[in-house]
Order: C-alpha cells, then structure tokens, then sequence
C-alpha cells in the first residue's frame, strides 16, 4: 500500500479534536524503556509548544501510543503524526513506527473526559499497574 493510499478519506479540520492511535513496527515493546518511552512524551509536548496541536489525554504503551488532541488553526493532522513519528523515530535510533495511524474524530457531543479516562486508563486493563497512579506514562488535562 502506497503512502497515499493511507491517506485517502482522511481530514484534517482546525479545531477538531481526534483520538489517535499508533503502534510500533511489529509491536515491539520499545516503550518498556523509560527513557524511550519519555522521548515520545517530549516530542508530543514539543508540538504543542509549537503551537499546532492541544493534547488533551495520552498514554504510551509498551508498544502504541494513543493520543486525544485538537488540531489548531493551521494544523494538519497527518503532519503532526508525521513529525511526531519522524522526531521520535530519530532521537531514537531508526524505524519505530508502523507507516499507518489510526484516527477518530470526535463528535462535539462526545463527553471528551470520558474519552481521556479510557485513554488513561489502559495501563489497567492491559494488567501493567494495578493502580492507574503507579504509570508514569499517561496524562490527562482533567487529572
């Protein structure tokens, strides 16, 4: 599949806020590493810094990363997924990333708090912590 034709259907709509979703090539832990897993932390607040994206909610796994942000005004969202990868993937040494992320923007209706506790709370259901304070690698605006 080309590089395009990942990209066929997908929007990108100032304001709008998406749940992404991104995993590791061939799901490969990297992430059980704290300080690779704390690159990803730093390269997610680097774009907001920059003043593209707002992160709402986030939590990295071992081996995927889901992210709840609001694209800002000039913002394009396969670009900051891009950047996102490419910084990350380069700090880090080489290929990291599937080439592929999943999107889902939410509906203005959507209760966002509810959204960011799933988020945070997959350390839980994936048996990493049993208590959601015990993961360093999560975050919420609402926490």
């Amino acid at each position: 599949m080309t590089r395009d034709a990942l990209h066929i259907g997908r929007y990108s709509e100032s304001g709008r806020v998406y749940l992404i979703t991104t995993a590791t090539v061939d799901r490969r832990p990297v992430f059980e590493d704290f300080a690779c897993a704390r690159c990803v932390v730093g390269e997610m607040r680097y774009l907001v810094e920059q003043g593209g994206v707002a992160s709402l909610a986030w939590v990295v796994m071992p081996d995927h990363l889901h992210w709840l942000l609001q694209l800002g005004e000039h913002a394009d969202l396969s670009d900051t997924i891009r950047a996102l990868k490419g910084r990350s993937a380069h700090r880090l040494g080489g290929p990291l990333w599937q080439r592929a992320f999943h999107d889902r923007a939410l509906r203005e209706e959507e209760d966002l708090v509810a959204a960011a506790r799933y988020i945070v709370a997959n350390p839980l259901r994936a048996g990493l912590v049993t208590r959601l304070g015990d993961y360093p690698h999560r975050d919420a605006i609402w926490l």
